[in-house]
């Protein structure tokens, strides 16, 4: 039987992401995703520390292999934030939104491979059918035939997005079974100097988090996606990855709609086919995950 606890952390994991992937669009397009994400993550410490002091006894348990698998997922979790942020700016949020999303399959994948997590066959058929509509999302039919395949900016960086999380929300549930929900993503953000010092070698400035009136959608997105992310961890320390993933995955339903009314981009119809069929396909997954 699925833990209720864990549905319920995913909704709100949902929620978060959902409304705070459209305030990281905003923000993106205010101010520079190095700066952002240098400003978002220390905005995190700032917000999440007073809770670091009441779990701190969560540390006796920290060993060094987990240290450095904190480190190392802590990396790619940055990674993927500094190119979801920059696909954002540079491209369609619709589109970068849902590829981006589409990480809660592939985390889905490695938990069953790696965690010895179960899918069904309906599942696994689910999972091919979001895979699906990312290639419509990404690729022109038309250029495909004709072999003239091209790849926006944007999209690449989203497919790195939604690698890296997919990796990161998979493995992330080994140091949360060892050292509890919050560390493994309170760790991450603590790496915000190293950011700074790449930022420093590239000679790329640090923008202040007021230009552009960006503060307010920083901090607003900032503390919706750390919820979300703590929730979603949460919810795996109750409940099988593989079932968590697929229904806070469900955000972009949110996001896209959300994303449609403020920005107005516009898409082709094979795009549009591509983003439902990815969305029906994680629908469909949050369903059958329950």
């Amino acid at each position: 039987m699925v833990n209720m606890e864990a549905i319920f952390f995913a909704l709100i994991a949902f929620v978060g992401w959902g409304v705070g992937d459209l305030l990281v669009a905003i923000t993106a397009r205010k101010i520079d995703p190095y700066s952002a994400s240098f400003w978002s993550m220390f905005l995190t410490i700032l917000l999440f520390s007073p809770y670091a002091l009441f779990t701190i006894g969560d540390l006796s348990k920290l060993t060094i292999p987990l240290i450095l698998l904190n480190l190392f997922l802590g990396s790619l979790l940055i990674g993927g934030i500094l190119a979801y942020r920059e696909a954002l700016r540079i491209g369609n949020p619709a589109i970068v939104g849902t590829i981006g999303a589409a990480f809660t399959a592939v985390t889905t994948i490695l938990a069953i491979i790696f965690l010895r997590e179960y899918l069904t066959n309906l599942q696994l058929g689910i999972v091919v059918l979001i895979f699906l509509g990312i290639f419509l999302s990404i690729f022109d039919l038309k250029e495909v035939i004709k072999r003239k395949v091209k790849f926006d900016r944007g999209i690449i960086l989203a497919l790195i997005s939604m690698l890296t999380w997919g990796i990161y929300f998979a493995f992330v549930k080994i140091p949360v079974r060892e050292i509890g929900w919050f560390w493994p993503f309170y760790f991450s953000f603590m790496l915000f100097p190293i950011l700074y010092i790449v930022m420093r070698i590239h000679s790329i400035p640090l923008s202040s988090p007021t230009i552009n009136n960006a503060f307010v959608p920083l901090v607003v997105s900032t503390f919706m996606v750390r919820v979300a992310e703590f929730s979603f961890s949460l919810g795996i320390s109750r409940s099988f990855t593989s079932i968590v993933a697929p229904i806070a995955g469900a955000a972009p339903t949110l996001f896209v709609v959300l994303a449609f009314l403020v920005f107005k981009d516009p898409i082709t119809r094979q795009q549009i086919a591509g983003i439902i069929t990815t969305l029906f396909g994680i629908v469909l997954l949050s369903i059958f995950s329950v």
